[in-house]
Formats: structure tokens, C-alpha cells, sequence
């Protein structure tokens, strides 16, 4: 099982979410260093602000999101392919939120909502995997 397509697709996932999380915490350094905020300062210049903002939204969510893709990967066997591919667009989401948040607060919106949606999803095909377990054990 541990060397499936999916099960390696959903570990890649997984991986390329935490490399965008680490981008993020590299981003809040460049903007302490560029706006001279010094630790452990977590306000100052607007830019800074912002990139602090997202990489705590999305630290806040990672908790979320990576137990539900991989309950949704062992437990939901129907679609196999729709885990990872949720996966993906919880990434695109979040990146979509970094470039919105980035550029106006206002426009973290769509970013938000797509990866929002992508957690419901996982959400819903874990439950629906666990319960159909449940049922058969």
C-alpha cells in the first residue's frame, strides 16, 4: 500500500504543501529583514503584516488540512485520485491566498475559498470512508 500511485501521489502532496509553507516563512524573513522588524516583533510595515498574516493562516490550517487528506487517502477508496488531486488544490489555494493577500488584503478571498473548499471535500470523503469502514467492520 505504501508504494501505490495514490498513496505516493498524496505523500508528495503533502511534501509540496509543507515546501509552500516553508516559501511562506521565508517570505515573513525577507520582509523582516526589508522592513527592519526585528524579532519578535510580529507587526510593522504593512508588506510585512500581510506576509506574517499569511503564513499564520495558512499554519493555522495545515493542522486541518493534513490529517483530513491522509484519513480521506486511507479511508475513501472510491475516487482514489480525487484525495491527491484535493491536495493540489488546497496548494493552489493557498498560493492564490498568498498573491491576493500579498498584493490587498481584500483580495485573499478566492485563495481562501479554494482551499477552503478542498478541507470540506477531504472532510466529506474521510467520513464517508470511515463509515462505509465502520459498516463493513
Amino acid at each position: 500500500m505504501l508504494a501505490t500511485p495514490v498513496f505516493l501521489a498524496t505523500a508528495l502532496v503533502n511534501i509540496l504543501a509543507i515546501v509552500l509553507y516553508f516559501y511562506m516563512g521565508v517570505n515573513v524573513g525577507r520582509m523582516r529583514v526589508k522592513h527592519n522588524v526585528k524579532a519578535p516583533a510580529t507587526t510593522g510595515a504593512t508588506e510585512f503584516d500581510r506576509a506574517f498574516r499569511v503564513q499564520m493562516n495558512t499554519l493555522e490550517h495545515l493542522p486541518v488540512f493534513l490529517p483530513l487528506l491522509w484519513l480521506a487517502m486511507l479511508y475513501f477508496s472510491w475516487l482514489p485520485w480525487a484525495v491527491p488531486a484535493l491536495g493540489v488544490v488546497w496548494i493552489i489555494g493557498r498560493a492564490l491566498y498568498m498573491d491576493g493577500y500579498m498584493k490587498d488584503p481584500e483580495k485573499r478571498g478566492l485563495g481562501f475559498g479554494v482551499s477552503a473548499l478542498a478541507e470540506i471535500l477531504l472532510l466529506v470523503l474521510a467520513l464517508i470512508g470511515i463509515v462505509a469502514a465502520w459498516m463493513v467492520g
